[in-house]
């Protein structure tokens, strides 16, 4: 019996060092073993809160990096992705904000969920030519063009349409 997707409202960030490399996380879901990606602290908003606050809480949650909400860029992309995880399907409309820190520095202590802590690898700061050699899945699909449109960012919000994982 085919389950309906869950669908839900979620924001992410772009974060980027002082040495212009962006922050990614690896994952794995417990349901496909073998399989493991990389991708943009981030997750779905709670209750009444705002892209913006959903993403800045995220951050924080994931990687110990406490930014103000105001101070996040955009929203500079965003998309639907369609994707199972621990065997639930799920569509979701992302919103993606951009930020820099100032110096490169070591994140804070991260407050992970359950599920976080089980399928949350590692996290890693990439420049553009390690990006390029990364084997494994990494989400937004097409991050590694996608990054050119936001160093330096023109303003514009760029739609990414429906991106299946």
């Amino acid at each position: 019996m085919a389950t309906s997707p869950v669908a839900r409202e979620a924001a992410r960030v772009l974060l980027f060092d002082a040495s212009g490399r962006i922050l990614l996380l690896q994952g794995h879901d417990p349901a496909q073993p073998g399989r493991h990606w990389w991708f943009t602290p981030g997750g779905g908003l709670e209750g009444a809160e705002t892209h913006r606050e959903a993403a800045a809480r995220e951050l924080a949650e994931e990687t110990g990096f406490a930014i103000a909400a105001e101070q996040l860029v955009g929203p500079v992309w965003e998309r639907s992705a369609l994707f199972d995880f621990m065997e639930t399907p799920f569509v979701q409309h992302e919103e993606f904000f951009l930020s820099s820190l100032a110096s490169d520095a070591v994140a804070g202590s991260v407050a992970w969920t359950v599920t976080e802590a089980d399928t949350i690898d590692e996290s890693r700061w990439f420049s553009l030519a390690e990006l390029n050699d990364v084997t494994i899945e990494i989400f937004p699909n097409q991050l590694r063009e996608l990054l050119t449109t936001v160093t330096p960012w023109n303003g514009q919000l760029r739609h990414l349409g429906e991106e299946h994982a």
